[in-house]
Formats: structure tokens, C-alpha cells, sequence
């Protein structure tokens, strides 16, 4: 194998903390080179899954029979077609071996089931006796991590995590090298000669050893310019660059702390990375890991939704929802309950017109999610009237126009409800009374949908 020239370990005495980029004392900083780096978009792109593992840790433990629901979840969406990929287990509690192995007697191909492990010998006899074939690896791999978490110099936690990834590939069970921090670590001094000596390990064992790099606290920018360790662009290319790693045996992941995470996720794609690590919801540690959902569309966007079963996001957020009394914030993206909800009168008035206008896409078709607007002393007249045709599903001349009299009228309740003190929208409830009382044929539409 042919090993680069940045492949020497620099084992300084003291860490570098890059304190002219992370002062602590202020907010971060980004510094450019100009340098540009050129897109490589790999043919094979996919999504992998961390919520029992990384997304379990911000919630009360899920219990057996939910997660081996969401696993079906996983399942459902990914419809065989690959993108979702893989999802990893802790293996520490016996609920979570339980519900690994009842996952795996499902007999999936996808999500593959994986687990994840601490670089100790005591966490890989977990996951041995249980006939796991891929596993992840715990490895910090900045100084702030190797000199003041671990105690340990660079040498030493290259040993470290070397003899734990030596273990494994002995064993038949492919190393996935989780780096934790890499974007506050020093990229030529440690990084690069650590997955360098991983590689030597993959051809000696014919088997690959695959490299997750870890965003731990959001720090990673999307820009190619940016200057190392911040630049994901760079991280990326730098690691096929220097270090031979393939695409596919390539794979990020990313935080939210500086709300980056869907572009820094897309960008790892972008420079060559096969596989983005994300949660359902984005759930996870401090301000949560890439979502799943999200970047299902992002996927779509770039590769076509052919494959997918989309609705499934919907029946996911409502499980969590009404499951696991999760509180999705109203206006996030393809899951809140008011993503595809208007409330500007013009945009009442635009969608009254053609939903088109101001919906992202066929939310009804895709996501089983019709458009809404909601009633406030905003709405106005065409506010009301695209309600109307919203909440009861009218189509072509069954849809009711602003100018009908009744509309007006029932603007007028609105209209008292506001002049009386209401500070809070219209409930859906008590519009569709006091539509029915002027639009009596309305009843009847529902009953013969009903039956």
C-alpha cells in the first residue's frame, strides 16, 4: 500500500488547542486559504443511523418495544433501496442487547444492524459474543481529548486505538473508527498518520477499516476555503487525499451546535464522503445530531426519491409524538405540526389560488400532509376561504371563493373574536362550527367521504 509523505506522528509535549481559532474566552473563529478544493461527489451515497446509540443518550431510554418499532420505522422508509443504510446499538444494558437481537431476528437487509464500543478489550467481548460484524470504535483524536479526557500523549492513543481496530480485524469484525473532535484535531500531526496505520491494518488483514469523522461539537464549516481543522471539505479530501480511504469505507458526523448540520452533512457528501451518520428528529447530545428526515430530502434532492416510501416520515413524528410524548417544535422542517401551515393573508390569498405557490411540494402526496392555513386577525377573507378548502380537502368546483357572502360573514366572527381580547389562533374545532352553521353542504361532504 502506498503510504503518503504526511505520515509521521508528531507526538508533542504539549496539545495543540489551536487557540487562535478556539479562544474559549470568545466565539469561535473561521480562517480562510483560499486554497479551492473541487467537488467530489461520490456515485453511492447513503445514510446511516444513530438513534438508538447517539439519539437514545438525550431522551429517557427507549424501551425494547420501541425501539424495536422504529427499527420497522427504518425498514418502512428505506423500502429496500439502501439509502438508510445502516443503525448502531449500545450493547452495555440488557434491554439494548434484547432489542438488538430482536431486531436482528427480523432479518433486515436494511438498516444492517452495527453497535458501538469504547477502544477498551472489555467492550469488545460485548459485541464478539453477540456475532456482531461491524462495530464502532470510540477514538478521540484531538489533544483537547488525548492530553485532558484520556491523559495520555499522541503515541499513546495511537497504540491504543490501533491494538483495539487489530482486535477486531482478527476477529472477522470490521473496525469503524469513530474520530471523535477531528475538527479541533491537528489534521497532518495526528489524524493522518493514525488512519494511515489503520490502512496498513486493512490491507495486512484484507478486510477495510472504516473512518467516521466526528463533528463533535459542531465546529465543522462547509466552506472548501476554510483553513484545517474546521474545513470539512478539506477533511474529507484530505483523508482520500492523504490516506487512500474509499469512498464507501468513509462516513461523517455531525452536531448542530451552530445550526450547520444538514450543509455540513450535504458537503461531506459533496468532497467525497459515501455515508452521513444521522438520528430521527435529530435527536441527541446538546443541541442534537444531523436528522434523519432531513437528510432523506437532501438525498432526494441530489440522487431522486424513486426508492424511498416518504409517507412513512409522518407516521414516524406522530409515533414520537404520541408514543414517546416527544415535543417536536411546531415549524420544524417535514415533521412540526405547522411546517406547511400559513398565516399571512397573502399567502392565504396565493394558495387560495394554487397550493403551489407557497408549498414547498405535494406535501399530500408526499407526506400525507395537506396544506394549511391557519385563522388569526390576519387571515382576512381569503385566509378563511383557503381553510375552508384545506381543512374539508375541496377540489376544482367544489372549492369555496373568497367572495361568497358566508366567508365574509364568518369574518366577522373572527373579526369580534379579536376585537374582544383573543390573542391565540382560531382552534380548527371551533372554525369548522362555525363554518358548518353557513355551509351546510360541508356536512354532507364529510359524511360521504366517511362512508
Amino acid at each position: 500500500m502506498k503510504i503518503n509523505s504526511f505520515s509521521e506522528l508528531e507526538n508533542c509535549k504539549e496539545p495543540n488547542l489551536y487557540r487562535d481559532i478556539f479562544p474559549y474566552s470568545d466565539v469561535p473563529k473561521i480562517t480562510f486559504n483560499n486554497k479551492g478544493i473541487s467537488m467530489n461527489l461520490p456515485e453511492d451515497i447513503w445514510i446511516t443511523d444513530t438513534t438508538f446509540r447517539d439519539g437514545q443518550q438525550s431522551m429517557t431510554p427507549f424501551t425494547v418495544e420501541q425501539m424495536i418499532q422504529i427499527y420497522d420505522y427504518l425498514n418502512k422508509l428505506d423500502n429496500n433501496a439502501g439509502v438508510i443504510r445502516q443503525t448502531e446499538f449500545f450493547v452495555y444494558s440488557n434491554h439494548d442487547r434484547e432489542a438488538l437481537i430482536r431486531c436482528m431476528e427480523k432479518g433486515y437487509r436494511f438498516p444492517e444492524i452495527t453497535t458501538w464500543i469504547r477502544a477498551n478489550k472489555d467492550d469488545f467481548k460485548l459485541v464478539k459474543d453477540m456475532k456482531i460484524k461491524e462495530t464502532g470504535i470510540l477514538m478521540s483524536c484531538s489533544d483537547y481529548h488525548i492530553f485532558k479526557k484520556l491523559g495520555m500523549n499522541r503515541e499513546e492513543a495511537l497504540k491504543k486505538y490501533s491494538n483495539i481496530v487489530e482486535e477486531a480485524l482478527c476477529n472477522g469484525i470490521i473496525p469503524r473508527c469513530h474520530l471523535e473532535d477531528i475538527t479541533r484535531a491537528d489534521f497532518f500531526g495526528f489524524v493522518i498518520p493514525l488512519i494511515n496505520n489503520f490502512m496498513c491494518l486493512s490491507e495486512k488483514y484484507k478486510m477495510q477499516v472504516k473512518i467516521r469523522a466526528c463533528d463533535t461539537l459542531g465546529l465543522g464549516v462547509n466552506y472548501p476555503e476554510a483553513d484545517l481543522p474546521r474545513s470539512i471539505p478539506g477533511i474529507i479530501s484530505g483523508i482520500k487525499k492523504y490516506c487512500n480511504v474509499p469512498s464507501e469505507a468513509l462516513e461523517w458526523h455531525g452536531h448542530n451546535d451552530f445550526y450547520c448540520v444538514v450543509p455540513n452533512a450535504v458537503s461531506a457528501w459533496m468532497y467525497g464522503c459515501s455515508s452521513v451518520n444521522t438520528t430521527l428528529l435529530g435527536i441527541g447530545e446538546r443541541t442534537g445530531n444531523c436528522p434523519l428526515e432531513g437528510m432523506i430530502f437532501q438525498y432526494c434532492q441530489i440522487k431522486g426519491s424513486e426508492k424511498l416510501n416518504l409517507s412513512v416520515v409522518t407516521e414516524i413524528a406522530e409515533y414520537f409524538k404520541k408514543e414517546m410524548k416527544y415535543d417536536i417544535p411546531a415549524r420544524t422542517p417535514f415533521v412540526g405540526e405547522d411546517f406547511n401551515v400559513t398565516r399571512a393573508g397573502i399567502h392565504a390569498d396565493g394558495i387560495l389560488k394554487d397550493e403551489e405557490i407557497y408549498n414547498i411540494f405535494d406535501t399530500d402526496k408526499i407526506l400525507n400532509r395537506p396544506v394549511l392555513v391557519a385563522v388569526n386577525e390576519y387571515s382576512g377573507l381569503a385566509g378563511i376561504a383557503a381553510w375552508i378548502n384545506t381543512y374539508f380537502k375541496l377540489k376544482d368546483e367544489e372549492k369555496i371563493n373568497k367572495k361568497d357572502p358566508r366567508v365574509a360573514e364568518i369574518k366577522e366572527w373572527v373579526d369580534n373574536q379579536y376585537e374582544s381580547g383573543r390573542t391565540t389562533a382560531i382552534l380548527n374545532k371551533e372554525l369548522e362550527i362555525e363554518v358548518k352553521r353557513y355551509f351546510k353542504e360541508l356536512i354532507d361532504v364529510e359524511k360521504t367521504r366517511a362512508s
